[in-house]
């Protein structure tokens, strides 16, 4: 058994790799992650996957649901960590799948992969909670830097984690941000990961602070210019899993069941066939007794 094959045994079984590890898996994962695109190319057929958020147990439900990688052929929409108990284990596993399957498993970027975000929503304290140092955050924080901005399946489906921005017309314009960076303030990039389609006309100002609200006429006027039939996206807490817009032109996928350990929601992930027929999957959150406990604190690497 691989070196890589033994990590990802580990990481199905929610255990932890030691710090030198991580930074081992990150460095391998960087390798990948700086060749893809902004808008990485993506073959049908294709299974997508909104927000995890740090919940481990409900990333195993999504894989008995969806498929195995490699069978499965997946692309994750981001905000993998933060809020759930299990961010290290969740991230760490997708990375690992990334290292040893690269064209199998695509990681897009969300607005909670950030060293701003992290430090707020519980990726940091996680981090620092279980490996006793700011290093595993820091590692990871950097890999974010790396991961790609969105994806074009066939062609046809756009995929990103929040929405559109008004300073980006063409996919040719997303081809050219320098994404390697912390999340802005402001700007195309933090747009893409920050924005909401809404019942709206046009433009309009975000709730959330960062990011913008976009109508059914954006979305229109977007997928005509780039010959896109429909947006695939996540960002949005949706209570049934999925939530379809705008003579279903863009999708909202959402993949935490029972978000935050009480919102009562049912989970989803979208599968294209090599048609790109829709079909959207519900899984409920797991069974309290497949939980588990959190494990204990790692050994740290210098008493090995």
């Amino acid at each position: 058994m691989s070196e890589i094959d033994r990590q990802i045994a580990a990481l199905f079984n929610c255990e932890y790799l030691t710090e030198s590890e991580v930074k081992d898996l990150c460095d391998k994962a960087r390798e990948i992650l700086i060749e893809e695109s902004n808008v990485q190319r993506v073959d049908s057929p294709v299974t997508i996957c909104g927000d995890l958020h740090g919940q481990f147990y409900d990333l195993l439900e999504l894989f008995k649901v969806g498929g195995n990688c490699p069978e499965t052929n997946y692309i994750f929409l981001g905000d993998f960590v933060d809020r759930g108990f299990y961010s290290v284990e969740t991230l760490l596993l997708l990375l690992a799948l990334k290292v040893r399957y690269p064209d199998r498993i695509t990681l897009i970027r969300g607005n909670h992969e950030s060293r701003q975000i992290t430090q707020v929503y519980g990726f940091y304290d996680e981090c620092m909670r279980k490996y006793g140092s700011v290093n595993v955050w820091r590692y990871c924080c950097e890999i974010f830097d790396y991961m790609s901005l969105s994806a074009i399946v066939d062609d046809r489906v756009f995929c990103v984690h929040g929405g559109l921005s008004p300073t980006l017309q063409t996919l040719d314009q997303i081809r050219m941000i320098d994404r390697k960076q912390e999340v802005p303030h402001e700007g195309s990039m933090c747009d893409l990961l920050w924005s909401d389609p809404e019942e709206i006309e046009g433009w309009g100002l975000s709730p959330r602070g960062a990011g913008f609200l976009f109508g059914g006429d954006k979305v229109a006027k977007f997928n005509h210019d780039n010959n896109l039939e429909l947006i695939a996206r996540a960002h949005q807490l949706v209570m049934e899993g999925y939530k379809l817009m705008f003579k279903e032109s863009i999708a909202t996928v959402w993949s935490a069941p029972n978000y935050c350990y009480r919102c009562g929601n049912v989970a989803a992930i979208l599968e294209l066939d090599e048609n790109l027929n829709r079909n959207f999957r519900k899984f409920e959150a797991a069974p309290q007794e497949m939980r588990g406990l959190p494990s204990r604190k790692p050994v740290p690497d210098y008493f090995l």
